[in-house]
C-alpha cells in the first residue's frame, strides 16, 4: 500500500483482489436506498425480460464500493493527516454489473490542488469486470488529504 503523499501525476492504482458482487449485497443496497427494481431483485423476470438474463447491481453501489477500495490501494499517516472522499465528477456508468461478477478498482492520479483545508487529489477510477471489455463505471474521484495540527 502507498501512502497518499507519496504519489505521483500519473501513477496507477489498483485494489488488490476482485470483488464478487453477491444478489445478497445486491438486497442489502436495494433494501437501503428503496430501490428495489425488478432489474435488480427478480432474478426469473431477469431470465425472461432483461437484456442482461440475470439480475444487476446497482450502478450506485459500484460507486458506493469505491472509497473502500481507495483505502486498500492507498493509506495517510494518521498522525499528521486525515483523508476525507470529496465527491465524484463526471461519473457515467458504462457497462451492467450482473449478479456474481467480479470487479476491481483502478484510479490513476490526474491532479493535485491546494485548497485552503488541504490538498485536493483528483484521481481518473474505473470500475473494471472480469472477463469483459467495458468498464462497469468511469469517473473521477476526489479525496482530500487535511494535515492534522497536533494540540
Amino acid at each position: 500500500m502507498t501512502n497518499i503523499t507519496e504519489l505521483k501525476l500519473g501513477d496507477t492504482l489498483q485494489s488488490p483482489d476482485f470483488f464478487t458482487v453477491s444478489q445478497s449485497q445486491i438486497q442489502r443496497f436495494a433494501d437501503a436506498t428503496g430501490d428495489h427494481q425488478w432489474i435488480h431483485l427478480d432474478a426469473e423476470r431477469c431470465a425472461k425480460e432483461s437484456p442482461y438474463s440475470s439480475t444487476i447491481a446497482h450502478g450506485f453501489l459500484s460507486v458506493s464500493l469505491m472509497p473502500k477500495m481507495f483505502a486498500q490501494c492507498v493509506s495517510i499517516d494518521p498522525s499528521t493527516t486525515t483523508m476525507i472522499n470529496y465527491g465524484m465528477d463526471n461519473l457515467r456508468f458504462i457497462e451492467a454489473v450482473r449478479v456474481d461478477d467480479a470487479i476491481k478498482y483502478e484510479f490513476t492520479l490526474s491532479k493535485i490542488e491546494a485548497k485552503s483545508a488541504g490538498d485536493l487529489y483528483t484521481f481518473s477510477g474505473k470500475v473494471l469486470i472480469k472477463n469483459r471489455q467495458k468498464p462497469a463505471l468511469v469517473g473521477n474521484f476526489l479525496s482530500l488529504v487535511m494535515h492534522v495540527e497536533a494540540k
